[in-house]
């Protein structure tokens, strides 16, 4: 007679989260990033003397940027504090007429042609993969220093980002309406109006509201490769030693940035 197999008691058995080659694979992850962090440190050059020093340099830039220069506001900062916002204005309108026909064309549901979408795509993966300043530096060669080329950078760049997130929400409208509309023999831009705008309106708005707020952020720095706005007022304020009126414009610059930020939250507030 065949002797009883051997009972598996509760006690012999071992629980374990993740299988060995899920371990090996997290160790492998753990070690790649500790050696990416060693190597970036390592090629940043950090140099010790400039880490002791940097509290008393601090000191020192404060103490220079003070008192504030005040009365330069008038003459040297306000024109170009109302330039940078139409930069941003501007820069935002031309984003949103580009960037809308690309939306629609990268959207499958609304255009479902596989040529165009990747081709639609291309181009705002092209738009978002080049900085902003990238773009003014561009500009800048193309049309010369000035506002111009500002209002192109920060168009040119928005394009990518409102044109992915237009193309995602026309993706994500419901079907339900725009096969009643079809089915009711609309023409194709009823159908566009009725159906898709309808349901994507709060979305396009809070995107341009929430773009225009990442506008006003960015064009105030273009003025640093020459593409106007206060941004070219700082640089030439650095360039000059003139710290008190560097402070003047970095308050400047965060009083419109803050301004920016209350003004499109009130509008999102009544638009939404």
């Amino acid at each position: 007679m065949a002797s009883a197999a051997p009972a598996i008691t509760v006690a012999d058995r071992t629980w374990q989260r993740f299988t060995p080659g899920q371990r090996l694979g997290r160790f492998a992850i753990y070690l790649a990033l500790v050696a990416a962090i060693v190597a970036s440190v390592r090629s940043i050059e950090i140099i010790p003397e400039f880490l002791y020093d940097a509290p008393d340099q601090v000191v020192d830039l404060l103490t220079r940027m003070w008192p504030i220069a005040w009365e330069h506001y008038p003459s040297g900062v306000h024109g170009a504090l109302m330039e940078t916002i139409h930069i941003a204005s501007l820069g935002t309108l031309l984003a949103l007429l580009l960037a809308t026909p690309v939306g629609i064309l990268a959207s499958n549901r609304l255009v479902p042609s596989a040529p165009l979408n990747w081709l639609a795509r291309l181009i705002l993966v092209s738009s978002r993969s080049v900085n902003s300043l990238v773009w003014a530096l561009i500009f800048v060669g193309i049309f010369g220093p000035g506002p111009l080329a500002g209002t192109l950078a920060i168009a040119f760049r928005s394009i990518g980002f409102v044109g992915k997130l237009v193309g995602e929400a026309l993706d994500e409208t419901q079907p339900g309406p725009i096969e009643a509309l079809r089915a009711a023999g609309s023409p194709w831009l009823s159908v566009l109006s009725f159906g898709y705008w309808s349901q994507v309106k709060p979305a396009f708005w809070s995107i341009a509201l929430f773009r225009f707020d990442i506008n006003v952020r960015e064009s105030a720095v273009l003025g640093l490769v020459g593409a106007g706005g206060i941004g070219m007022a700082l640089d030439a304020a650095l360039n000059l030693f003139q710290w008190d009126r560097v402070a003047l414009i970095l308050v400047a610059m965060f009083v419109v940035v803050i301004a920016a930020e209350v003004g499109v939250t009130q509008v999102r507030k009544r638009l939404l």
